[in-house]
């Protein structure tokens, strides 16, 4: 099946904004449209193949070739650091990397005299290079979810998390102090699929990137 092109996708709502953008060039499957429990989709007649896998595990499967094309969050790649092209912003996801803090902390605080502090993330790499950038020495916990309960139970007394809307942060007393990175889903790429498969790719690649162009000019 070497003449397919496989596409690593991340459960849930990114799997959803590709498919619909990736319908606007043609690339569909139909077998993903019903209720399914599968975790790989093709379309023979178009020679696509889709898998479905966690958002964090993308980059290895397109690292790796098991996939040749991919979407994942900026915050993934970021982290990650993984030997990948990345040519394209999807212009979907958005969210921001931020340094929050519970509110009576920010009353009393100002970022520029930290100096030694404690955060809890999921993203360790990017919050390490972040504060080192600064001169801050940072103490770093590796958590998998729930970060804003980090400060609420005395783990730290900040954190570095995606943030949306806020309303998380609003609800758990917390406020963002500091933006690392602002965060859109991206189209990723096998450096080597590009070289095997340039053609198809490269047509891929093409005609996303007009859709976008055009759907930005048109929102402006």
């Amino acid at each position: 099946m070497s003449d397919y092109i496989t596409f690593a996708l991340p459960k849930g709502r990114i799997l959803q904004d590709s498919m619909e953008l990736f319908a606007k060039i043609g690339i569909t499957c139909p077998e993903m449209e019903g209720s399914s429990r599968k975790l790989v989709f093709e379309n023979r007649e178009s020679k696509f193949r889709f898998m479905a896998v966690r958002a964090t595990d993308v980059p290895t499967y397109v690292e790796y070739g098991c996939a040749d094309i991919g979407v994942v969050g900026k915050d993934t790649l970021l982290e990650q650091g993984k030997d990948l092209y990345e040519p394209l912003d999807l212009k979907f996801g958005y969210c921001r990397l931020a340094v929050a803090e519970p509110v009576a902390l920010r009353q009393q605080d100002d970022p520029a005299s930290w100096s030694n502090i404690r955060v809890a993330t999921k993203y360790p790499n990017i919050t390490e290079r972040f504060f080192a950038a600064k001169g801050i020495q940072v103490e770093l916990i590796k958590l998998y979810g729930s970060i804003e309960l980090a400060p609420l139970v005395g783990l730290s007394e900040r954190i570095v998390d995606l943030v949306s809307t806020g309303a998380t942060l609003r609800e758990n007393g917390m406020v963002e102090v500091e933006t690392i990175a602002e965060i859109t889903s991206r189209l990723i790429v096998n450096r080597a699929s590009l070289k095997t498969k340039h053609q198809r790719i490269t047509a891929i690649l093409e005609g996303l990137e007009k859709v976008i162009g055009d759907e930005v000019r048109i929102s402006n």
